[in-house]
C-alpha cells in the first residue's frame, strides 16, 4: 500500500473517512467479491432460511424495512 496515500486518508475527518470506506466497499463488490462467512455467520443464515421456510409469513418486506431505517437515521442522498 502507498504509505503516503495512506496517510492523507488518516489525514482525513472521520465523517469523510467513513464515506471513503463506503465508496471503496462499493467498488469492490461491483466485482463481484463476496467476503467468507464465519461459521457463525453460515449457521446463523441457515438458522435464518429454516426458520423462514417453516413460517414464510413471518417476514417483513423491505420496503417497510426501509421506511424504517430512514426514518431512524435519516435518507442518504
Amino acid at each position: 500500500m502507498n504509505a503516503a496515500l495512506l496517510e492523507a486518508v488518516k489525514s482525513l475527518p472521520l465523517p469523510e473517512r467513513l464515506e471513503l470506506v463506503n465508496e471503496l466497499w462499493e467498488t469492490i463488490a461491483a466485482e463481484g467479491y463476496e467476503p467468507p462467512l464465519s461459521e457463525s455467520q453460515s449457521a446463523g443464515l441457515q438458522r435464518r432460511l429454516e426458520e423462514h421456510r417453516q413460517n414464510p409469513t413471518s417476514g417483513i418486506p423491505w420496503e417497510t424495512i426501509r421506511a424504517e431505517l430512514h426514518e431512524k437515521y435519516g435518507k442518504r442522498e
